[in-house]
């Protein structure tokens, strides 16, 4: 079992920054592929970013530029520095770790962390 602890969130301006963190425990490893995901009210959850093993990122095409992923992986942390946040980037902000170990996969989630940007 692997437990997935965000924090970080908070209230901030447009335009402003935060930086979410999310702390691994249990059976963690660094070969696990880190990620963020978001959901906002009404809407389904969405992938920000994710990084794997490697350091190889992608992200969603509407935080590009804007957010950035890393980890940790002495202290099986992964970060999120969000930057010139905007209205539409108001949302709960889930951790997810995901490996494959055959013949399963094996899918983490934190409880999430509320995001909300607003003047």
């Amino acid at each position: 079992q692997v437990q997935l602890v965000e924090s970080g969130g908070g209230l901030v301006q447009p335009g402003g920054s935060l930086r979410l963190s999310c702390a691994a425990s249990g059976s963690i490893s660094s070969d696990y592929r880190m990620g963020w995901y978001r959901q906002a009210p009404g809407k389904g959850r969405e992938l920000v970013a994710r990084i794997t093993s490697g350091h190889n990122t992608n992200y969603a095409g509407s935080v590009k530029g804007r957010f950035t992923i890393s980890r940790d992986n002495a202290k099986n942390t992964v970060y999120l520095q969000m930057n010139s946040l905007k209205p539409e980037d108001t949302a709960v902000y889930y951790c997810n770790a995901f490996v494959f170990k055959a013949p399963r996969n094996y899918d983490y989630w934190g409880q999430g962390t509320q995001v909300t940007v607003s003047s």
